[in-house]
């Protein structure tokens, strides 16, 4: 989860994917720039991070082979992930929903000539083709912020080609328990592991500026099998000897003894037909 302590009043309800999907949009475009500055940095031009605890695409290859691939990162941000992809040799295309996210893409495009492909786009509807990618990818974007978990995975799945691979990361949903605090008072647990209320950041009016999404681990589960997934890996980072820098809640003294990042990689099966043709659909 991230909080602004002392800026809008935080709530735990219901949101729905419109309200979900406003506010993500409005709260990215309004922090882009500052969220650029405090972790580009960390994040780097062209690198893929799959989260704060600083794990690499590069050592950890949950992805496979990219080179000669067609990618879909969701949820791109800056796009810094694409750019590692398509220096590796894949096809990536980088879509996010806040165009002050993708203005940063452009930016650090120019300034590296690595240069991707980019689409506004909610990943709840996903505006390409039926089987268009051997890859899609996230690494903590779109899949937190969106409502209809389910519906997500759905939508993975269908611009997927047979036996395309699904892998994201996200805040580790053990943490849903606790404080957003990196310190001693994030120890402590705070609300149950079971509420799956979102986490919601709203003005006066009861205006959302700010949702996230809790599933729980058998949640995701449910969901990736549900829409023809077959999980080939449950990734939970941890927190390496030597690093020692903090990212909002996520630091050394929680991260050596809770997890607070899970990645999540699958496979879409073949239907039956798709297995009859070959694999063509």
């Amino acid at each position: 989860m991230l909080s602004v302590e002392d800026v809008e009043p935080v709530v735990r309800r219901e949101a729905d994917p419109a309200e979900s999907s406003r506010a993500s949009r409005g709260w990215w475009d309004a922090g882009a720039d500052d969220y650029q500055a405090e972790h580009g940095a960390f994040l780097g031009d062209s690198d893929f991070l799959w989260g704060p605890e600083g794990l690499r695409e590069s050592q950890a290859h949950l992805l496979g082979e990219v080179t000669g691939r067609d990618v879909l990162e969701i949820g791109c941000g800056a796009a810094q992930c694409s750019r590692w992809l398509a220096a590796q040799g894949a096809r990536p295309v980088a879509s996010d929903v806040s165009a002050g996210q993708l203005a940063h893409a452009r930016d650090l495009g120019r300034r590296t000539g690595i240069v991707v492909p980019l689409v506004q786009a909610d990943a709840q509807g996903l505006p390409f083709a039926d089987a268009s990618f051997d890859i899609v990818c996230s690494a903590y974007g779109a899949v937190p912020f969106i409502a209809d978990s389910a519906g997500l995975m759905r939508e993975i799945a269908r611009v997927l080609r047979p036996d395309g691979r699904w892998a994201f990361s996200t805040t580790h949903p053990f943490r849903w328990c606790f404080l957003d605090d990196p310190g001693p008072k994030g120890l402590v647990v705070e609300s149950s592991y079971f509420d799956r209320r979102a986490y919601v950041e709203q003005g006066d009016d009861g205006r959302a500026t700010y949702v996230e999404h809790h599933r729980t681990i058998g949640d995701r589960v449910r969901d990736l099998v549900a829409a023809g997934f077959v999980i080939e890996d449950v990734v939970e980072p941890e927190w390496p000897d030597g690093h020692e820098q903090a990212w909002v809640q996520w630091s050394p003294l929680r991260g050596r003894l809770m997890p607070g990042t899970v990645i999540f990689v699958s496979r879409r099966q073949m239907s039956s037909s798709e297995i009859s043709s070959g694999g063509r659909g």
